[in-house]
């Protein structure tokens, strides 16, 4: 491929380390070429529509105007370029609000460097690439029913639960306190009805809420 048929790739990644790994990575293969990179929306809305990305590397925590909130912005500057969010994010709201905002895939960022090669690749050819958990979870959605009394972060919990997890590693992984997974178990009781883990995770599988 020659340098004038590059996929050119731009970055936005508050983290130094990180972003800097990513521009090394991409950088360093033959038929890409990254053209920016930026630590927030901010800092990217002023120049990157003079960057013309094919590609766009987008984290989700970033100061200021979150990644998930900036995709409808991104879009208007640049509607052609597909956004790729590369993040530590892996749960269902997030996952579903940024691809509801328009982003063409969702890597977590324990994803292989040659994974991330192939996922721009990907996107380029029309695909929508996806971490293997985050696609089960999104395949997984579609199967449930829709009548379910449990909210989306509550039915994510209870998958959690029903996973064998325990409620402080639920809580870490959701990055929320513990409390606040004990304030959801007990919703979660109070809609299902029940009064054991046990009885909650039969009634949610029996009813496919889960």
């Amino acid at each position: 491929m020659s340098r004038d048929m590059d996929i050119l790739v731009s970055i936005i990644e508050d983290d130094a380390t990180i972003r800097e790994g990513y521009q090394y990575l991409i950088g360093s293969t033959d038929g890409f070429k990254v053209v920016s990179s930026y630590r927030s929306f901010e800092e990217a809305s002023r120049r990157i529509s003079n960057d013309y990305p094919d590609v766009l590397l987008l984290d989700v925590e970033l100061p200021g105007i979150s990644g998930i909130d900036s995709i409808p912005k991104l879009k208007k500057i640049l509607p052609d370029t597909y956004i790729l969010i590369l993040t530590v994010y892996e749960d269902e709201e997030k996952i579903f609000r940024a691809l509801g905002n328009g982003a063409s895939g969702y890597l977590t960022k324990n994803t292989p460097p040659e994974k991330i090669i192939d996922a721009i690749r990907e996107v380029m050819n029309g695909g929508g690439p996806m971490s293997a958990h985050i696609a089960r979870m999104v395949i997984a959605s579609f199967k449930r029913n829709d009548n379910t009394p449990l909210t989306r972060r509550e039915t994510e919990l209870l998958e959690h639960i029903a996973s064998g997890k325990s409620r402080k590693r639920i809580a870490e992984e959701l990055f929320i306190d513990l409390e606040t997974v004990k304030s959801h178990i007990k919703n979660i009781y109070h809609k299902l009805d029940v009064h054991s883990k046990a009885d909650a995770i039969k009634l949610a599988k029996d009813n496919k809420y889960i």
